[in-house]
Order: C-alpha cells, then sequence, then structure tokens
C-alpha cells in the first residue's frame, strides 16, 4: 500500500513518522516545494528503521508528482498559515489556490486514490477539495475531527484521572475555536457515562479546554501542534488502508444528514477502504442541534470565500 503526504512540514513528516514505524503502509512519499526539504525529512525517518523496527519505505520528492503514481492515498497537509495583517478572505484564497492544484496533479498520476485533507480552514479545504475534482464524495475527507477528539478524550482523562485509553468520546460539527461541538453528554468512562462521575461544572470545563485546544498548544509552543495532528492523521489512514471500519469523526459532504446539505461538516463515520462508508446518524438532543446548526451556518459562511476559486 502506498501513501503519499503532500507538505513534508511538522505534520506531514510526523504523519509519515508514525505510519513507518506502526507499519501501516509499505511505501510511503514526502512532497513538498522546498528544494531538498523531503528528502532530508524522509531520509531522517529511514534512519530510524534500525533502531525502531520498521520496513516502511520512505522517500521524499521536490514537487516531482510523477514519484506519487499509483497512491492508495494521499495527504494534503499544504498550505500557509494566517500572518499578520492578512484577512480570512485572503488566507482562503492563497490555501485554496495550493490545495486545488495539490489535488490536480496528485489524481493525475493516483486517479483512484482517497484523499485526506488536513490544510486549513480544513472544512473548506474538504468541500473546495470536493467541488473542484468532482469525485465521488466517499472520497474526500476532512480529518479535524479524529484529532478534536483525540484532544477532548485527553481533556476527559485529565478531569476524570484515568488513562485516555479508557475513555471514550467524539467532538463533531467545524474544524474550529468556535465550531466545534465536544459531546459530553455522550462521553464514556470504561462504557459508563462520564456524567456520572463528572460534575456539570467539570464538563463543561472539558468542553471549553478542548475547543481551544489548538490555541492553547499555539500559545505554548509558538507554533501549530504536530504530534496529535500527524498521529491523527495516521490513525485514519490505517482505518483506509486496512479496512478497520473505525468510527472517526471526519469532515464529509452532507446531504440532508444531520439537517445539513452542501457542505463539509465533521459527524461520525465509518472509515474503511473505499474511504467514507458509512455517516452514522447518532441522535442530538435540541442544545447539540442548535449549536450544529450555527456551526454549519459559521463554515457555509466562510465557503462563501471560496467564489473566485471555483468560478
Amino acid at each position: 500500500m502506498k501513501v503519499t503526504i503532500v507538505g513534508a512540514g511538522n505534520v506531514g513528516a510526523t504523519c509519515a513518522d508514525v505510519i513507518s514505524y506502526r507499519g501501516i503502509a509499505s511505501e510511503v512519499v514526502l512532497l513538498d516545494i522546498k528544494e531538498g526539504f523531503a528528502e532530508g525529512k524522509a531520509m531522517d525517518i529511514m534512519q530510524c528503521a534500525t533502531n525502531t523496527g520498521f520496513d516502511t519505505n520512505v522517500s521524499g520528492v521536490t514537487n516531482d508528482y510523477s514519484k506519487t503514481a499509483n497512491s492508495d492515498v494521499v495527504v494534503i497537509t499544504s498550505g500557509i498559515p494566517r500572518k499578520p495583517g492578512m484577512t480570512r478572505e485572503e488566507l482562503i484564497g492563497i490555501n485554496a489556490g495550493i490545495v486545488k492544484s495539490v489535488a490536480d496533479n496528485v489524481l493525475t498520476h493516483s486517479p483512484e486514490a482517497i484523499i485526506v485533507v488536513v490544510s486549513n480552514p480544513m472544512d473548506t479545504m474538504t468541500y473546495l477539495t470536493l467541488k473542484a475534482t468532482g469525485l465521488p464524495k466517499n472520497r474526500i475527507i476532512g480529518m479535524g475531527g479524529a484529532l478534536d477528539s483525540s484532544r477532548f478524550k485527553y481533556y476527559l482523562s485529565k478531569a476524570l484521572d484515568k488513562p485516555s485509553n479508557d475513555v471514550s468520546g467524539m467532538v463533531i460539527g467545524g474544524h474550529g475555536d468556535t465550531t466545534m461541538i465536544p459531546l459530553t453528554r455522550l462521553a464514556a468512562y470504561n462504557g459508563i457515562p462520564v456524567t456520572q462521575f463528572l460534575s456539570d461544572e467539570k464538563l463543561k470545563e472539558v468542553f471549553e479546554a478542548t475547543k481551544v485546544g489548538g490555541a492553547t498548544l499555539t500559545g505554548l509552543l509558538g507554533t501549530s501542534a504536530w504530534y496529535a495532528p500527524g498521529a491523527s492523521v495516521a490513525y485514519l489512514v490505517d482505518s483506509i488502508l486496512n479496512d478497520q471500519k473505525k468510527m472517526i469523526a471526519c469532515s464529509v459532504l452532507l446531504e440532508g444528514e444531520y439537517g445539513q446539505s452542501d457542505i463539509c461538516l465533521g459527524v461520525p463515520c465509518i472509515i474503511g477502504k473505499n474511504g467514507l462508508e458509512e455517516i452514522v446518524s447518532i441522535d442530538l438532543n435540541d442544545e447539540e442541534k442548535e449549536l450544529f446548526a450555527k456551526s454549519a451556518d459559521a463554515v457555509r459562511a466562510m465557503n462563501g470565500d471560496l467564489k473566485s476559486v471555483l468560478a
């Protein structure tokens, strides 16, 4: 199985590293526009092989999409961060152009690939990729919910003082500080609702901490996080390549589900060899439905800035 990761920055390289040492794919190609950058990252990862025991072949290329041919999954992490003085519209315009170009190039050489979108703003870039390529919805998946859910479970585990792997929880909605919805009502500790262990006040603290989880790390690190995002992408890729059919919150095209249409938003999905295999319907209460509708409104407003790119 072959995976291409476009963008060899911190997130892309971490994703390649996790895929390699977990043996998720037999081949990983890192591609970047910066001369020698992806080659250097790939060489560094490969020099771990004898110490960590993996057999995955990792290679790096500078903007040569022919080396990505016949990829089963393509991960798009490329794009620029928002700079001081840059408007949201300018950021979306620049990143939309990058993502659209990348998608066109990878599909030229891997026409059957499933595309995982990581570039921000992630829900909008997922929607752009779907519209620009004309691919069926099962082959375009936005990663954000997997990362947000991992952060949710981290904060739940801290509040419970229990291992993260004993905690289940999911975040739906948009991948943003004001648009994500941690489902505290449905979270559980070894199958028992966390509401039996945590007060409403503590659950509210977990809710709010999850929503600003990315911003918290940016404040501490001075840049965006990369370990958890990279591992979250690898987790999603693993479910695709190995047909694990895991339920993962992903940003996918909604066509009436959860009362929304013509928008990509985070919802529970079954992820397998065909990419998106099923959108799982869960019963939201009135408050959660209202939050989801508001999240959709915010993402739809952001999608409006794509008009010039999709024209």
